[in-house]
């Protein structure tokens, strides 16, 4: 039976989100893949393990991840049920509903209906007397239901007590806003914005998001801040097997140009004059901005995790630095 370390809160650092009672951990797991059903469990449980015995409390699902939807969420409920879950208080789990569950109308999106049966479905799914989530996000906004009864079903799940925060992810920028001030009005503020940004995926930077989370106090978390394993030394030699890019799922092959990989490789070279690897560079530099709360990763090797935290005790950026990876990036 897993016994955490005594030293786990003594290896990584915790900011507020926003302007909540919430400290997160400057690195949160996220489970979307090498957690479901076509996985190795007894590695994913180790991640699991050694991302909280680094102080990592914060472990990330939605209600699809799987690759089988719902498959990621009962991997995390054997591992709770294995001994994780007598730390329960000391954890932040987080689900989210928006993409498709299951056949008809109802499965996806964001109505009433789908957002209040998506959430009992993942708490179920969850398991071990897990009878609330810590927050619970509308995965995307829906072109076609009204954005009141989106974020009313929010507020509903957390006054219900089967979330204790409500948060949104992938919403572009004036839809935020209005999602923000409707949660507000609702008396339940919005306690994150997960969204997609890195070195090589800047566009929310550019729409000014972040200056919004800080001005509205929401924290941010960013997913996929190392691009789908771009920003790491996996392809600076070529394309492996076993890789992301082999699978073109998310990430495409096509997208590997020479011209890529020559960015990645001075950018590495970067990286190793600050005495970080790429991978821990890359997530010190979106940690930097503005209403940033934490980083998103996801791990194949609970190594990756090691290697990540360590990074988070080098921060700061020359302003050299910062301008030659402007020049890398505008090349």
């Amino acid at each position: 039976m897993y016994t955490a370390s005594a030293q786990r809160y003594d290896q990584i650092s915790y900011r507020r989100s926003g302007k909540s009672g919430i400290r997160l951990p400057l690195i949160s797991l996220g489970l979307w893949h090498n957690f479901g059903s076509i996985d190795d469990f007894a590695k994913a449980q180790k991640m699991a393990h050694t991302a909280f015995d680094l102080g990592i409390t914060h472990f990330d699902l939605a209600n699809n991840y799987g690759p089988e939807p719902g498959s990621a969420e009962r991997t995390l409920s054997q591992i709770l049920r294995n001994g994780l879950g007598k730390y329960r208080d000391e954890l932040i789990i987080s689900s989210k509903a928006g993409f498709l569950m299951w056949p008809g109308p109802y499965g996806e999106w964001g109505s009433r209906k789908s957002l209040l049966a998506s959430c009992d479905q993942s708490l179920k799914r969850l398991g071990l007397g897990l009878n609330y989530v810590d927050i619970f996000y509308h995965h995307r906004p829906d072109p076609d239901t009204p954005l009141e009864e989106s974020m009313s079903a929010l507020a509903d799940i957390v006054r219900s007590g089967k979330a204790l925060y409500a948060g949104i992810s992938n919403y572009p920028i004036e839809r935020a806003r209005q999602a923000f001030a409707i949660l507000r009005e609702l008396k339940t503020p919005c306690l994150l914005h997960q969204v997609n940004f890195s070195l090589l995926n800047r566009h929310y930077e550019q729409e000014g998001m972040f200056e919004l989370l800080d001005n509205e106090g929401v924290g941010g978390i960013l997913f996929s801040p190392l691009a789908q394993g771009l920003l790491s030394d996996k392809y600076l030699h070529g394309i492996p097997a076993d890789s992301r890019a082999k699978r073109n799922h998310f990430l495409k092959e096509t997208r590997i140009t020479p011209e890529l990989l020559a960015k990645i490789s001075q950018l590495n070279q970067l990286a190793a004059a600050r005495g970080q690897t790429l991978a821990q560079m890359a997530i010190a530099w979106v940690l930097r901005f503005k209403g940033v709360a934490s980083a998103l990763i996801g791990a194949s090797r609970p190594e990756q995790i090691t290697e990540i935290v360590k990074g988070t005790q080098n921060l700061s950026f020359a302003k050299e630095e910062l301008e030659t990876i402007e020049q890398v990036l505008k090349a």
